[in-house]
Protein backbone atom coordinates (compact mmCIF):
# COMPACT_ATOMS: atom_id res chain seq x y z
CA UNK A 1 0.00 0.00 0.00
CA UNK A 2 0.80 3.87 -0.38
CA UNK A 3 2.26 6.08 2.23
CA UNK A 4 -1.37 7.68 1.38
CA UNK A 5 -3.26 4.97 2.55
CA UNK A 6 -4.62 5.60 6.81
CA UNK A 7 -3.78 1.99 7.51
CA UNK A 8 -1.59 2.22 10.78
CA UNK A 9 -2.43 2.90 14.47
CA UNK A 10 -0.34 4.68 17.12
CA UNK A 11 -0.28 3.00 20.25
CA UNK A 12 0.84 3.33 23.84
CA UNK A 13 1.42 0.35 26.09
CA UNK A 14 1.44 0.20 29.82
CA UNK A 15 2.80 -2.87 31.91
CA UNK A 16 1.82 -2.90 35.85
CA UNK A 17 4.94 -1.42 36.62
CA UNK A 18 3.87 2.08 35.01
CA UNK A 19 6.30 1.84 32.40
CA UNK A 20 4.98 3.02 28.96
CA UNK A 21 6.12 1.69 25.67
CA UNK A 22 5.27 3.73 22.24
CA UNK A 23 4.82 2.24 18.67
CA UNK A 24 2.97 2.09 15.33
CA UNK A 25 1.49 -0.89 14.00
CA UNK A 26 -1.46 -2.34 11.42
CA UNK A 27 -3.11 -4.24 13.63
CA UNK A 28 -2.37 -3.48 17.42
CA UNK A 29 -3.87 -6.59 18.94
CA UNK A 30 -1.54 -8.36 17.15
CA UNK A 31 1.47 -6.48 17.61
CA UNK A 32 0.22 -6.49 21.59
CA UNK A 33 0.40 -10.03 21.81
CA UNK A 34 3.91 -9.66 19.57
CA UNK A 35 5.06 -7.52 22.95
CA UNK A 36 3.80 -10.14 25.88
CA UNK A 37 4.75 -13.40 24.13
CA UNK A 38 8.66 -11.42 23.83
CA UNK A 39 7.97 -11.23 19.61
CA UNK A 40 8.01 -7.66 19.67
CA UNK A 41 10.47 -4.72 20.43
CA UNK A 42 13.25 -5.84 22.63
CA UNK A 43 12.57 -3.16 24.81
CA UNK A 44 9.56 -4.91 25.76
CA UNK A 45 10.89 -8.25 26.20
CA UNK A 46 10.41 -9.65 29.95
CA UNK A 47 9.19 -6.36 31.28
CA UNK A 48 5.57 -7.68 30.55
CA UNK A 49 2.72 -8.45 30.81
CA UNK A 50 1.22 -5.20 28.67
CA UNK A 51 -1.97 -3.62 28.22
CA UNK A 52 -3.08 -0.94 25.78
CA UNK A 53 -2.92 2.59 27.71
CA UNK A 54 -3.79 4.59 24.24
CA UNK A 55 -4.20 4.18 20.24
CA UNK A 56 -5.01 7.14 17.76
CA UNK A 57 -5.53 6.40 13.68
CA UNK A 58 -5.93 5.30 11.37
CA UNK A 59 -3.22 7.29 10.07
CA UNK A 60 -0.96 7.17 7.33
CA UNK A 61 2.47 5.61 7.54
CA UNK A 62 4.25 8.96 7.48
CA UNK A 63 1.63 10.69 10.14
CA UNK A 64 1.70 8.04 12.15
CA UNK A 65 5.11 7.66 12.38
CA UNK A 66 5.71 11.89 13.33
CA UNK A 67 2.87 10.90 15.50
CA UNK A 68 4.88 8.27 17.57
CA UNK A 69 7.93 10.34 17.84
CA UNK A 70 5.80 13.41 18.83
CA UNK A 71 3.96 11.10 22.00
CA UNK A 72 7.76 9.75 22.68
CA UNK A 73 8.72 13.77 23.76
CA UNK A 74 5.46 14.67 25.12
CA UNK A 75 5.70 14.48 29.24
CA UNK A 76 2.39 15.51 29.85
CA UNK A 77 1.05 13.10 27.47
CA UNK A 78 2.50 10.30 29.24
CA UNK A 79 2.28 11.83 33.21
CA UNK A 80 -1.49 11.89 31.99
CA UNK A 81 -1.67 8.49 31.30
CA UNK A 82 -0.11 7.36 34.34
CA UNK A 83 -2.50 9.60 36.55
CA UNK A 84 -5.82 8.07 34.61
CA UNK A 85 -4.15 4.50 36.14
CA UNK A 86 -2.70 5.72 39.55
CA UNK A 87 0.64 5.25 38.53
CA UNK A 88 1.80 8.84 39.16
CA UNK A 89 5.60 8.91 39.99
CA UNK A 90 6.33 5.84 38.55
CA UNK A 91 9.16 5.90 35.42
CA UNK A 92 8.31 6.19 31.55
Amino acid sequence: MSDGFPDYFVYVLRNGAGTLYTGIAKDVEIRLDAHNTGKGARFTRGRGPWTIAHIEGPLAHGEALRREAALKRDRAFKSDLKAKSGLVGSKA
